[in-house]
C-alpha cells in the first residue's frame, strides 16, 4: 500500500518532452506518454515486417527465420522490399523502438526527480546495435554489411565475419569487451549473492546490515566499495563492455582490414628488438 500511495503522489501533469498533456497518462501500473505510443507503433510494424518477410521464406520455424539485408551491389540505396528492403524498413522500426524507449524512461525520469542514468546506461546499448546496423554499413559503403534478422542466421553472421578477420578474438578492442563483460557478471554475481546471504539468515537469526556486508568483503579481500561503490562500478562495468564491443566492431573493416593476428606483429617492430 505504501508503494501504491507513492504512485498517487508522482502520478501527476508534466515531466514530458514531446505530446504535453496528450497522452500523459498511464494504463494500470504503466506509464504511456508520447513515446509509449511511437514505441507500441514501432514494435508492431517491424514484427509485422519480420512475418511479412518470414511468409515469403520457406518456413515460419522462429529458428531459421532469416530476413537478410541488401546484397552488397545495392551499396547505400533503398534496395526493393524482397532483396533486403524488409531488413531496412525492420532496421528503421527497431530503432524507433529503442529510441522511443528510452525516451520515456527520461520522461519517467522526470516525474520521479531522479538523474538520467537509466535512459543514459539504455543508449549504450542502442549504440552498440545502432553501430552494428547504421555507422558500420556506413563506413564500408553497403548496407549488406549488417548483419541478419534470424537466430540461426544472425549466429552464422558473426562465425563468418569472425573468420573474415581470421582469429577474432585476436582483435584488442575485443579482448577488452570480452573483459569487461565476464567481470560485470563476477560483479553483478558478488554483490548479488552477498544481499541475499544478508537478508536471507539462518532460521532464528536476524536479518543482517549493511555492516555485516561490508565487514565480509573487508575480511575476505581486504576492501569493501560500499553500496553506493558497488552500483557505480556496476554501472561503469556494463557501460564499458557495450562502449567497447561497438568498438571492436567499427573497427574491423572500415579501418583494419586484415587478420587480427597480423596486428600483433606491430610488438615485433618495437625498438626493444633491436
Amino acid at each position: 500500500m505504501a508503494l501504491l500511495s507513492f504512485e498517487r503522489r508522482y502520478r501527476v501533469r508534466g515531466g514530458t518532452l514531446i505530446g504535453g498533456d496528450l497522452f500523459d497518462f498511464w494504463v494500470g501500473p504503466f506509464y504511456v506518454g508520447f513515446f509509449g505510443v511511437t514505441t507500441i507503433f514501432f514494435s508492431i510494424l517491424g514484427t509485422a515486417l519480420i512475418l511479412w518477410g518470414a511468409a515469403m521464406g520457406p518456413t515460419f520455424n522462429p529458428w531459421t527465420i532469416n530476413i537478410q539485408p541488401p546484397p552488397l551491389e545495392y551499396g547505400l540505396k533503398f534496395a526493393p522490399l524482397r532483396e533486403g528492403g524488409i531488413w531496412q524498413l525492420v532496421t528503421i522500426c527497431a530503432i524507433g523502438a529503442f529510441t522511443s524507449w528510452a525516451a520515456r524512461q527520461a520522461e519517467i525520469s522526470r516525474k520521479l526527480g531522479m538523474g538520467y542514468h537509466i535512459p543514459i546506461a539504455y543508449s549504450v546499448a542502442i549504440f552498440a546495435y545502432v553501430t552494428l546496423v547504421v555507422v558500420r554499413p556506413i563506413l564500408m559503403g553497403a548496407w549488406g554489411h549488417g548483419f541478419p534478422y534470424g537466430i540461426f542466421s544472425h549466429l552464422d553472421w558473426v562465425s563468418n565475419t569472425g573468420y573474415q578477420y581470421l582469429h577474432f578474438h585476436y582483435n584488442p578492442a575485443h579482448m577488452i569487451a570480452v573483459t569487461f563483460f565476464f567481470t560485470t557478471t563476477l560483479a553483478l554475481s558478488m554483490h548479488g549473492s552477498l544481499i541475499l546471504s544478508a537478508v536471507n539468515p539462518q532460521k532464528g537469526e536476524p536479518v543482517k546490515s549493511a555492516e555485516h556486508e561490508d565487514g565480509f568483503f573487508r575480511d575476505h579481500i581486504g576492501y569493501s566499495i560500499g553500496a553506493l561503490g558497488i552500483h557505480r562500478l556496476g554501472l561503469f562495468l556494463a557501460l564499458s563492455a557495450g562502449i567497447w564491443s561497438a568498438i571492436c566492431i567499427i573497427i574491423s573493416g572500415p579501418f583494419w582490414t586484415k587478420g587480427w593476428p597480423e596486428w600483433w606483429n606491430v610488438w615485433l617492430s618495437l625498438p626493444i628488438w633491436n
